[in-house]
């Protein structure tokens, strides 16, 4: 690959899903420095003390730093809220050209739950989150999209065999450390994602659209920072948030996304490779 012009990002309307904390409100941050209009899906809009981040701090600095976004309280397991959540993207800034699908299920018992112990509910509601609401938002922005004359899907993707380029996939690990990664729900459902990108690419090409799937990488997110400091390790392991945004922010506004589009690709590796930097 060879890296290409970026485009101009100013006043396209951006729909991020999980930006209250994480990748996702980094890469709402860099957007709306990019000029774009940044439309922020969350659960959380009251502060948890045990856990930093709501949409509505991300929205302040947004609108402080000069950027323009709106907040819109989002649970991604229900339909109804999908469906407001585009409308009020529409609504406020009149369409969708970019649809950055981050939100997954990582906090809370599910995370580490034996596989044994993992209840039915416990792992549908996964692939709510991270499959069905990329799904059913993929469904509700193409139409607009198309109308716009075409677009972007980013969906966050995890470990796969594909995104490591090897002759046989990568056995799975099951821990770094003590830092659990036997997440049955979360794993399968990223992978199902990543299959969906991979076989809507074609069709979603004719109507100028391309579907992208980012590996971020262990991420130094504020979930993960107190993880592995809980399991005893050191921060380094992970990479910081601004790289898998600036990849994100790399996807939406390169020249050709058709040469990207149905692909997995790794931020660290790709951000090296094709010698991009941090703004």
């Amino acid at each position: 690959m060879e890296r290409q012009r970026e485009q101009n990002l100013s006043g396209k309307v951006v729909i991020i899903t999980g930006a209250s904390r994480g990748v996702g409100k980094q890469a709402a941050l860099d957007f709306a420095k990019c000029g774009a209009h940044v439309v922020l899906a969350a659960r959380t809009v009251e502060a948890d003390p045990t856990l930093p981040g709501t949409i509505g701090e991300t929205l302040k600095q947004i609108e402080d730093s000069g950027g323009q976004a709106i907040a819109v309280a989002t649970d991604l397991s229900k339909e109804e809220d999908l469906k407001l959540l585009v409308a009020a993207a529409v609504e406020r800034f009149g369409g969708v050209d970019i649809l950055i699908n981050n939100a997954a299920v990582t906090t809370g018992d599910i995370w580490g739950k034996p596989f044994l112990e993992l209840t039915r509910a416990e792992w549908l509601y996964q692939f709510d989150v991270n499959v069905h609401a990329p799904f059913t938002l993929t469904q509700l922005c193409v139409p607009i999209m198309e109308k716009r004359g075409g677009g972007r899907i980013i969906n966050l993707s995890t470990g796969s065999g594909e995104v490591f380029r090897q002759p046989e996939e990568l056995p799975k690990l099951a821990a770094v450390g003590n830092f659990s990664l036997a997440v049955p729900g979360y794993y399968s459902s990223k992978r199902a994602l990543d299959r969906f990108g991979n076989c809507m690419a074609p069709q979603f090409h004719t109507k100028n659209i391309a579907i992208i799937s980012v590996h971020p990488g262990l991420v130094s997110t504020e979930l993960v920072q107190i993880r592995v400091k809980e399991r005893g390790l050191g921060t380094s392991v992970a990479v910081p948030m601004t790289v898998p945004a600036r990849m994100l922010v790399y996807f939406a506004a390169c020249e050709n996304p058709f040469e990207y589009t149905g692909r997995i690709f790794w931020a660290e590796r790709e951000m090296a490779a094709l010698g991009i930097e941090l703004e």
